[in-house]
């Protein structure tokens, strides 16, 4: 017997959830422009690598916005006959762009930083302490506006930039103090190292996580056996194998298995059932559920690789 639970109840709860989330990237993204404009003109203007490298960070955040903006566009829309979960991953997709599009911007700002290391450029620091002071603020806003976001995978790769450009465009308020205190040029390029690091850090958290869910992983906090155990432990369950858990987006996890139950009629099997999900959804937040329910051991041939032993 399969059973298939929760196959689209999310999609009226998450409905108003989507229209915040597009509502805030829309916000962040205009914002983002604006500065990298400001941050454009005062970076020539200054011939300060820290400013054009925090314009490259910015551009960087303008299309990781405009990715995720398309991502939750994406999400809404509802499973097809080619596409049956619907397009759930598309912001765990636009995450592992967005980061992996960082990790080669800050690449970019190491050789930069290091080829004026060895011949410094003379820096106007007032102007970029200025330009920096407005990106705090612009930059803490919109990190306030995604961090409301929560667990979404998608936002929380656009907080970590905008995160990231706020404390980076902090130091650069220090390294312009810094530079009229000492003249000494080499400090902007020494901060667009530091925001370098900065950007590869927030990366590969990101990296990581993305890509346990396309692997299709054991979703992030959860163990194995604790979810075997959980089902074994509800009366009628002999034992459970062939068990499956992954990610279908950064917040909807799936599960498979077969469970082996003593041979009794349909109605009996029904409340085992409904049991196994309750338990699942209140432990583990584990809403969609396929089980196939047995009385006999499955042939390891036929795929069931992974068992766990009977009670």
């Amino acid at each position: 017997m399969h059973a298939d639970s929760h196959a689209h109840n999310h999609a009226h709860n998450h409905g108003h959830q989507h229209l915040g989330k597009a509502r805030v990237l829309r916000v962040s993204l205009f914002l983002t422009l604006a500065y990298i404009v400001v941050l454009v003109v005062a970076g020539l203007k200054a011939h300060s690598l820290a400013l054009m490298s925090e314009a490259g960070h910015n551009v960087s955040d303008f299309l990781a916005l405009l990715l995720s903006l398309f991502a939750v566009y994406m999400e809404t829309r509802p499973p097809s006959a080619t596409k049956t979960f619907g397009y759930s991953r598309a912001g765990v997709v636009a995450a592992f762009v967005n980061s992996a599009a960082l990790v080669l911007l800050a690449f970019y700002i190491f050789y930069e930083s290091f080829a004026r290391f060895h011949s410094p450029v003379h820096v106007r620091p007032g102007l970029m302490m200025v330009v920096a002071a407005a990106g705090v603020v612009m930059n803490g806003i919109i990190a306030l506006l995604l961090w409301a976001g929560g667990r979404d995978l998608n936002l929380r790769s656009a907080f970590l930039h905008m995160f990231g450009d706020t404390l980076s465009t902090a130091a650069v308020i220090v390294g312009g103090w810094a530079i009229m205190l000492t003249g000494k040029y080499w400090i902007d390029s020494a901060l667009s190292v530091g925001i370098g690091v900065l950007i590869l850090w927030s990366s590969f958290g990101i990296i990581r996580e993305t890509l346990n869910i396309l692997l299709e992983g054991l979703p992030s906090g959860m163990e194995y056996e604790q979810i075997a155990n959980a089902i074994s432990r509800v009366q009628g369950v002999r034992a459970v194998h062939d068990l499956h858990v992954w990610s279908i987006g950064s917040q909807v996890h799936a599960l498979s298995c077969h469970v082996i139950i003593p041979d009794i009629p349909p109605s009996e099997s029904e409340q085992i059932l409904r049991q196994v999900q309750e338990s699942l959804r209140v432990e583990f937040r584990i809403e969609h559920t396929t089980m196939q329910f047995e009385h006999e051991v499955c042939n390891a041939a036929n795929g069931c690789a992974i068992t766990q032993p009977p009670k």
